[in-house]
């Protein structure tokens, strides 16, 4: 192994990152793993909805990969071609495990939204952190819940942020059956969000216990 090569190999573009894994190079399969390991995954854990199943997945197609990449010839994205991988081995476990078929209905039309995310600050208390994190179980939750083939499209255009031409590439679907889908998606989420945030209001500002017992008890204490 050449001493420099480790630093040198960071900085490479994905087509000279893919031409090196094709010639074994280890170091560069190692980059390419790392470099895409996240976004990888989650397209699987969108379709699997398991973490070690999405986890096999992805190292069962990270071996197909490394057996075709000298087939790859940079006429798309690295990170397209990966992930197309990833989600036809990851459809063909759903496939096997799957006790019965599931049929989807698209319906409804396209309604655009703005993209939303959460701040995280740098002086969060205790309580910031808690509630992020029961705000991104609620989500991931939600998600979960959506029909595989809106979950999938959903995970790649808002959660990897891949343009809709990139995800029709990945899924081998048109880009306006991409749109119909993310938009459909989006109307679920916020449908199942929205019913558990009513469900969580009745419960908001709690006034039982030690809160209504030291309501009662400074007001006495003041007459």
């Amino acid at each position: 192994m050449q001493p420099d090569l480790i630093p040198a190999l960071p900085d490479l573009p994905d087509a000279e990152l893919a031409r090196r894994v094709a010639a074994g190079e280890r170091d560069a399969f190692t980059l390419l793993m790392r470099r895409y390991n996240r976004s990888l995954y989650r397209a699987a854990r969108s379709i699997l909805r398991d973490d070690a199943e999405a986890e096999d997945a992805l190292q069962d197609a990270y071996l197909l990969a490394f057996g075709a990449i000298g087939q790859y010839r940079a006429d798309a994205k690295l990170g397209t071609w990966l992930t197309r991988i990833v989600v036809n081995e990851a459809l063909a476990r759903a496939r096997r495990g799957r006790r019965r078929a599931e049929v989807i209905r698209l319906d409804g039309g396209a309604e655009p939204g703005e993209e939303q995310a959460m701040s995280n600050g740098d002086h969060d208390t205790p309580e910031d952190a808690a509630m992020r994190t029961q705000m991104r179980q609620l989500l991931e939750q939600s998600i979960d819940q959506l029909p595989e083939a809106f979950r999938t499209v959903f995970m790649l255009r808002a959660v990897e942020e891949m343009s809709g031409e990139e995800v029709a590439a990945c899924l081998d679907i048109p880009e306006a059956t991409v749109r119909s889908r993310y938009f459909r998606a989006r109307s679920l989420l916020r449908a199942a969000l929205a019913q558990r945030v009513d469900v969580a209001l009745e419960d908001a500002f709690g006034f039982d216990g030690a809160r209504c017992d030291r309501i009662v008890a400074g007001v006495l204490a003041r007459l």
